[in-house]
């Protein structure tokens, strides 16, 4: 399948009018370049880097999840540099507006991002309305259909009483088909937790209320220090939340009795079993389908549903340093295999429209594992097909750990960080980034496969991510 564009004239009449507003925010980095160009961009991929979208403010110093509606044509970025929600049009390719109200970037003693306490953090939408977690532990409630000032229709506390000195951000989250029900979770707690919460479908009114809490058995899994991103699978009607590192009783030892990292594993959820207030996840039950599942060579951050049931882990060694590639296994089955020659992914993203699978995988390895330093690292957008084959990688900024697409459109979205040299640690340690941006402010750079070789912008898919 080729992705040589056939009709960029028809795409570029599309993006004139954004690239108008990115030359103006340009003018304030003081670094007005060339975008997608470098090795970001290569002539030789099937995925190829079309534009880029400045975001106003502060530069891009740290980011994290990403979310795409395409039936309102939206992108939404949890940006902790400008402690808000963006929003990019996905048709016309431009920055629209921020939901603030978020607590923004908190730093370490020694200057770096700490990501347990900074937001927002995770992102969904369904409809209306759009759900974000903060780093003081709350989940944020927005009506995307009202005003900006009057946006914001419920902040939900995680904590309880006995979590008050534990006030650590409320992580990723997924929603189910139909809108009703949220999954969050909060993966720096002590112990990790998800939370169920009734959530608003279709309405027009904000009725969110919190279910029950979920954990780990810290009896047959102690010591778990922290679950990642969740997924909802509408044909087992379950939630699958990654595990980045899985506790076993006696510790994480080799054969030879030797302290090693322990594999990940996956939570299986199944909503209509759980029992409101606290439910503890025991050993995988597979005639309840519920449970925690031990991976193989897993440790993972991201997950999303493909087609045929299949659910797309995204191992790194930033969990386990001997983790060499990405996991696909069978929500039905459980059967599973590797994808080769990709790894280090945090979030990671299905796209009906083209049916493949993209990765942020910004600890991707740069020759072969293990890799388990960042001078042995690099960061990748994967793209990975239907059948689960590695494509193509194509370079982005040290920090792009982020992505999402648009499945009408067949655009997919990677926040770029801006350069050390501007905002300090957390910025981009190479030229990728600012290659892409053309600018040295960060920005989200958009790539495109062409799949029928028509950019006429019409639907390719009609159903929600």
């Amino acid at each position: 399948m080729s992705a040589r564009i056939s009709s960029r004239n028809s795409l570029a009449a599309i993006v004139a009018a954004p690239l108008l507003v990115g030359a103006g925010a340009l003018a304030t980095s003081g670094a007005a370049l060339a975008a997608c160009t470098g090795p970001g961009a290569p002539t030789n991929t099937e995925t190829k880097c079309w534009t880029a979208v400045q975001i106003p403010g502060n530069p891009l110093r740290s980011y994290d999840i990403s979310w795409v509606n395409p039936h309102r044509a939206e992108y939404y970025l949890g940006d902790r540099s400008n402690a808000g929600i963006d929003i990019i049009d996905t048709q016309h390719l431009a920055f629209t507006r921020r939901l603030g109200g978020f607590v923004g970037v908190k730093l370490n003693a020694n200057g770096t991002v700490n990501n347990d306490i900074s937001g927002p953090d995770g992102v969904v939408t369904h409809g209306r309305w759009l759900y974000a977690g903060d780093g003081d532990s709350t989940l944020k409630v927005f009506d995307l259909d009202a005003p900006d000032a009057s946006a914001l229709k419920d902040t939900k506390s995680t904590r309880r009483g006995g979590d008050a000195g534990d006030p650590t951000r409320v992580d990723e989250m997924a929603l189910t088909a139909d809108g009703e029900l949220l999954l969050t979770v909060n993966n720096a707690a002590e112990p990790p937790f998800a939370t169920l919460f009734e959530a608003n479908g279709d309405r027009s009114f904000s009725s969110v209320r919190e279910i029950t809490r979920i954990t780990i058995s810290a009896t047959l899994f102690p010591d778990t220090p922290g679950i990642e991103q969740p997924a909802w699978d509408p044909k087992t009607k379950r939630f699958y939340v990654s595990v980045p590192n899985l506790g076993k009783p006696g510790g994480c030892k080799d054969a030879g009795g030797n302290t090693v990292t322990c594999d990940g594993g996956l939570m299986v959820i199944d909503p209509e079993t759980v029992t409101p207030g606290t439910f503890v996840l025991g050993a995988f039950d597979p005639a309840k389908n519920s449970g925690v599942i031990p991976l193989s060579n897993c440790g993972p951050n991201g997950a999303t549903f493909g087609p045929h049931d299949n659910l797309l882990l995204g191992c790194t060694p930033a969990n386990n340093a001997t983790n060499d590639s990405t996991l696909v296994i069978n929500a039905t089955t459980k059967h599973f295999s590797h994808v080769n020659g990709i790894v280090g992914s945090d979030e990671v993203w299905f796209n009906k429209g083209d049916g493949r699978y993209y990765t942020g995988s910004n600890r991707n390895c740069r020759t072969t594992a293990p890799c388990p330093t960042a001078s042995t690292q690099a960061a990748v957008l994967g793209v990975i097909d239907a059948t689960s084959v590695l494509i193509e990688t194509v370079p982005q900024s040290s920090g792009s750990h982020s992505v999402a697409a648009d499945s009408k459109r067949n655009l997919i979205f990677v926040p770029q960080s801006a350069p050390v040299r501007i905002v300090g640690a957390g910025g981009d340690t190479t030229t990728v980034g600012e290659q892409i941006c053309g600018s040295t402010n960060g920005c989200v750079g958009v790539y495109v496969h062409d799949v029928d070789r028509d950019r006429d912008g019409h639907d390719r898919d009609d159903h929600d991510h």
